[in-house]
């Protein structure tokens, strides 16, 4: 590397952003809903066996899967706080994504699980005993609304808190249709409903576990997040003033909300790179809160000398323009 190669690393560096600010608030409101939930989950288990009510015993069992959402989120928020050291230079940031993935698996399962039992319950149904399946759902309504409430106040731009959120709304959902279908056996008689019911909700817990899966698989391939597109974010770089040519440019995240870009900037032979690096991170913070980058800026005569002496190829996807005479330096 010669004296003019530069590599920076921005405000990130290995510690990242600082969430720490908010992870006790964050813990605190997790807390308090779990404690809200499990309390409820135990009388409802009692109450749909006696009552013989599908809907009520599935918004047990997603009540469960609420619950061990909520103690995955907890731990993985442990974890994530612990600082970078030995060979997680990033720390233990992505067990927040392990942890939206496991949420959004069992989604997935339990929601095929209650499929095939409401799918039995229309074909044969037992007798449902609708007024007491109305008046538990009607307390689970309460109960899951304080508990969305808690979470929301909870940083929902982690994909980790996401997860937990989106159990209890879909569980919110599923008390909403379980205190109509015990309405509707109530005045009519009509047993199916029960099982209609748990089937509406199956179909909103396949979007959620589907979207958690889709979200944290994203991270874990190393995608660039949704919300950025690394060709606009090049194009954007090299109309710099001084920049020449990006290459190499990637853009990652290293879990959610915290997203990190490194690139070989190529600047005219008399610019200072320094400047031109602090100016590209300032864009990058600026215009897409990426805080965490790594920049190698080389001044574009020397570094085509140096990539032609080693007889490197052509770069993949530069942006800038391309001098066909020096391998790197388009």
């Amino acid at each position: 590397m010669s004296k003019h190669d530069h590599g920076h690393e921005g405000a990130g560096g290995h510690a990242g952003h600082a969430h720490g600010v908010t992870a006790d608030a964050d813990r605190r409101w997790l807390t308090i809903a779990l404690l809200l939930i499990t309390g409820f989950m135990a009388v409802e288990v009692v109450i749909g066996l006696a009552a013989q009510s599908l809907a009520l015993i599935s918004d047990a069992a997603h009540m469960l899967t609420d619950a061990v959402s909520i103690v995955f989120a907890l731990i993985a928020m442990r974890l994530a706080a612990r600082p970078a050291k030995g060979a997680f230079t990033f720390g233990l940031k992505r067990a927040e994504i392990l942890s939206a993935q496991v949420n959004g698996l069992t989604l997935l399962l339990l929601g095929a699980w209650l499929a095939y039992e409401s799918i039995e319950r229309l074909i044969d149904p037992p007798e449902v005993k609708g007024g007491l399946v109305l008046a538990t759902a009607l307390v689970g309504i309460a109960v899951n609304v304080a508990a969305a409430w808690c979470i929301s106040k909870a940083n929902r731009s982690s994909l980790n808190v996401e997860g937990a959120y989106q159990h209890i709304l879909n569980d919110l959902f599923a008390f909403i249709g379980t205190a109509i279908s015990g309405l509707i056996v109530l005045t009519t008689g009509f047993v199916q409903a029960d099982a209609i019911a748990t089937l509406v909700v199956v179909a909103l817990m396949f979007k959620a576990g589907y979207d958690l899966i889709r979200d944290s698989g994203r991270i874990f391939l190393e995608a660039a997040p949704a919300h950025i597109n690394p060709d606009e974010v090049g194009d954007k770089l090299v109309a710099q003033d001084g920049v020449v040519e990006i290459h190499d440019l990637h853009v990652w995240q290293i879990t959610s909300g915290q997203n990190a870009l490194s690139a070989h900037v190529l600047v005219e032979d008399g610019a200072d790179c320094h400047t031109a690096r602090r100016a590209l991170e300032h864009l990058l913070q600026h215009d897409y809160g990426i805080t965490h980058t790594t920049l190698q800026v080389d001044h574009a005569a020397e570094a085509a000398l140096e990539l032609a002496e080693i007889g490197s190829g052509h770069c993949a996807d530069p942006h800038g323009p391309v001098h066909l005479n020096a391998p790197h330096a388009h």
